[in-house]
């Protein structure tokens, strides 16, 4: 097929243990995930209605690169995130039909210019512009889930130029990952290619220039860059 302009690249990330890369199709994100972190927050959670919201695709920032701070905020929030990559999709997926669909995980940041944020929440407005932003996504390589699959044991953590700001067990997710997914499914027809990002612990709070990250799902992935 012969475009009008050439067409844009397809954006990919890294697999572990393989020359092969992983095609991103859509970035979607769950909020309020976490009790604690819904409570630092000053928000309410209904599992029942969970909050869904999208980045672009091009937003993500492979592990090592440079993450270059935002335009237009002074309050770049971090919020350390477990990745779930899909090999295969639907609408309206049964809770126990959702693993199957997961080629594998990763460690990601959803980062947050907070203080647009507050303001579109001020206003009732919508998020966008706070959430799906250039190099919003950071993600790292992605492991197989035929390598393994965490479990409600499993340690997120984020540390920032060495600090620990944030720390918990994917157990203390209010929905799993087959409950987001199945949510996920009411809303959107998933399809290969797509990322989830499963929602953020308690203990998010600003990044500046210069800031190193490193995160890290325990005994999956891991991902580091500094902000610039």
């Amino acid at each position: 097929m012969t475009t009008i302009i050439p067409s844009p690249a397809v954006p990919t990330l890294p697999v572990q243990g393989s020359d092969l890369r992983f095609p991103v199709r859509r970035i979607f994100c769950i909020g309020r995930n976490y009790a604690d972190h819904a409570k630092e927050m000053g928000a309410t959670v209904d599992t029942a209605n969970p909050m869904f919201f999208c980045k672009p695709a091009d937003a993500v920032v492979a592990d090592g690169a440079d993450l270059p701070y935002p335009s237009a905020t002074q309050d770049l929030h971090h919020e350390v995130e477990m990745v779930v990559a899909l090999k295969a999709g639907g609408s309206d997926i049964a809770v126990d039909d959702a693993n199957a669909l997961i080629w594998g995980y990763g460690v990601g940041l959803d980062l947050t210019r907070r203080d647009l944020q507050a303001q579109a929440k001020a206003k009732g407005a919508p998020w966008d512009v706070a959430k799906a932003f250039d190099h919003s996504a950071p993600c790292s390589a992605l492991r197989s889930a035929a390598d393994g699959q965490p479990s409600a044991d499993t340690v997120l953590t984020l540390k920032i130029n060495g600090e620990v700001r944030q720390k918990a067990t994917l157990g203390d997710m209010l929905l799993d990952v087959p409950h987001i997914i199945a949510a996920l499914s009411t809303l959107f027809e998933l399809k290969a290619g797509d990322l989830i990002y499963t929602g953020t612990p308690a203990g998010v709070s600003a990044l500046h220039r210069g800031d190193h990250y490193e995160a890290e799902l325990v005994g999956f992935a891991t991902l580091s860059g500094k902000v610039v």
